[in-house]
Parts: structure tokens; sequence; C-alpha cells
């Protein structure tokens, strides 16, 4: 991987990773179209901790407060939002990794994320009465926890699917948003460990460690702001942007690959 993929794929790692459009999808995409078979072990362990570093950078001060009183409701929420993630990540690993070698079956998903934020944008406008973080339990952060699991699936947007699942259970659009992205943190995490130990077994050689790094800090520094821009877009009741930015990268997927 030289230079040039490596800055494309980490702009493209940072910006999909936090907007609601499939980070896992896109680059299946662009590996497809710029003849990269495989990104590399320590690029994608790179790249997924460039982004852990841009969501925790941006929620520092509420990570903080999280810390220091370790026996909040919130915390718990995000526990049990984890936990079913965590099991569908561990059980049905191998059976997601093998969909990524298709590029039709993302574009399929792709429809499917646009689908989803129609419906949750759909509903949130329909629905004036929405609920803060006081009246969020733990059915809806397993709900959503499960919804984040489901989303290993490329072409499925993380944040899409748990931040329209918390729109379609009433949350407020701050609410889901914010869980969303916190509960990322251990998701992010758990994906950079699994991808280590695969790079401990399997090792890597020939690669441009330079590019990689280059690569994973444009992942980091999109990443940080694509958070910033999902969230005025969110706040300005724009969803539907997304949805048709799926629905027509989907079907082009679809008719020309």
């Amino acid at each position: 991987m030289d230079f040039f993929q490596a800055i494309i794929l980490g702009i493209i790692q940072g910006l999909t990773e936090f907007l609601p459009i499939s980070s896992s999808g896109h680059l299946v995409i662009m590996q497809h179209f710029m003849g990269i078979h495989e990104s590399g072990l320590i690029f994608e362990v790179l790249v997924h901790f460039a982004t852990l570093l841009a969501v925790i950078s941006f929620y520092w001060h509420d990570i903080v407060e999280l810390i220091k009183k370790p026996f909040q409701h919130y915390n718990y929420l995000l526990i049990a939002g984890t936990i079913p993630t965590a099991i569908i990540g561990f059980y049905f690993e191998e059976q997601f990794e093998k969909m990524f070698s298709s590029v039709k079956i993302v574009g399929f998903m792709l429809i499917i994320t646009g689908i989803l934020l129609f419906i949750a944008e759909y509903l949130s406008r329909k629905n004036q009465f929405r609920f803060g973080s006081e009246n969020f339990n733990f059915l809806h952060a397993v709900i959503i926890g499960i919804g984040q699991g489901l989303a290993i699936t490329p072409g499925i947007s993380r944040s899409g699917m748990t931040i329209a699942i918390g729109l379609m259970l009433g949350l407020s659009r701050s609410s889901a948003a914010k869980f969303s992205f916190l509960l990322s943190i251990p998701a992010v995490l758990g994906a950079t460990l699994l991808k280590c130990k695969d790079l401990i077994i399997l090792g890597e050689v020939n690669f441009n460690l330079s590019a990689y790094l280059v690569g994973a800090l444009f992942a980091g520094v999109s990443g940080y702001f694509a958070i910033k821009i999902l969230l005025q877009i969110l706040h300005g009741k724009k969803l539907n942007y997304f949805s048709i930015y799926c629905w027509a990268i989907g079907l082009l997927v679809l008719l020309f690959t």
C-alpha cells in the first residue's frame, strides 16, 4: 500500500466510522476499485486505534465524569449495551467475515442502512415526545447493543444502526448520539484487540509503516470532524441525507459490480 492509498483509506475509515454510512462497506468498495485485496492487519489496527482516539478526545469530559463516578446508572447502561455486542461479535465473527468478500452484499446492506435511517427520522419527527438519559433503561441499552453487534455486517452502519434504534425507541437525538458514540468505544477497542491477536498469530511482512501511520493520522482527524458533522446534521433533523446517499451508493454497487 502506498501513501496515496493509505491516506484515501484512512480518510474513508475516519469519516465512515462515525457517519451513518458504514465504514466496513465503504472500505470493501474502495479496496475493490483500488485493486487492494487486503489492507494489511497493521494498517487495520492503526486506523481502528486512531478512530478510537478520535471519539475519546471528542467525549473526553463525559468519559472523565463516568470514570469519576463508576457506579452511576449510565455506566451500567453502557455495560448492558456492550455485552450483546461482544457475544454477537465473538460467536459470529467468522460468518460476518465471509461477507466481506462480496461487494454485492455491501450494496444491498447499504440500502438497508438507508431504510433504517429513513424510518428513524420519520418516527422521530412524528413523535415529538423524546426522553433523555434519565429515562433510558436497560432494555433500551440491550436492544441498541444487539443492533451494534449486527452492524458487524459490511454495509450496515454501526452508528447508523445504534442511533436509528435509539430514535425508534424514543430517545432524544442528543441522547441517542451520545450513547451511540460512547458505546462505540468498547466495540472499537474490542475490534482493535482482535486484529492485534490476528497480527500476533499471522504476522505481516513487506508493509509500509510510514504510509500506514500517515493513513492512521488522517483517519483520526477525519473521524473527529465526522462526529461534529453528524451531530450537526442529526440536530438539524436531516438524517434523510444519509438515507439518500446510502441508497444511491448501494444501487450503484449493485448495478456496476
